[in-house]
């Protein structure tokens, strides 16, 4: 079907505009508020968590590899995530019943980064101190 044209057309062009505008998803998600129906960290940028435990995921295919993350327990509503724990050696500077700080990863809009499924955020701090101070050794880890 092919777009209306003519001097007189701009009001067929935009209610054709606004009938279709509910196939985009981005629209449907901020005009009935559905963007954070799933979102674990409520809106907020960052969220502390309490470490369960490490596991190791399986990277996608075409990659190999097990990606060092881990399960952390968020403090303000009490739901588990996976996050990834960057960098080499990272995951040797944290421990369970550590408190993590948690951000998201970056990428594809909320959702899961590179070859990693499901996981959507990574470790910046543990026990208050920057991760990356930790693991290069210019901060010693504070313990609990």
């Amino acid at each position: 079907m092919k777009k209306t044209q003519g001097l007189y057309a701009g009001r067929k062009l935009i209610k054709r505009r606004q009938s279709h505008r509910k196939l985009q998803k981005t629209w449907r998600q901020r005009f009935y508020g559905t963007r954070w129906v799933n979102d674990p960290l409520e809106k907020s940028a960052q969220a502390k968590g309490i470490v369960l435990e490490k596991v190791g995921v399986e990277a996608r295919q075409p990659h190999s590899g097990i990606r060092k993350c881990v399960r952390v327990q968020l403090m303000k509503n009490g739901k588990q995530v996976t996050a990834f724990a960057p960098r080499d050696g990272a995951i040797n500077m944290i421990e369970e019943h550590d408190e993590v700080l948690i951000e998201g990863i970056g990428g594809r809009k909320g959702r899961s980064f590179g070859d990693l499924p499901g996981v959507r955020y990574k470790v910046i701090q543990v026990n208050g101190v920057s991760l990356e101070m930790v693991r290069t050794g210019k901060k010693e880890r504070k313990r609990r």
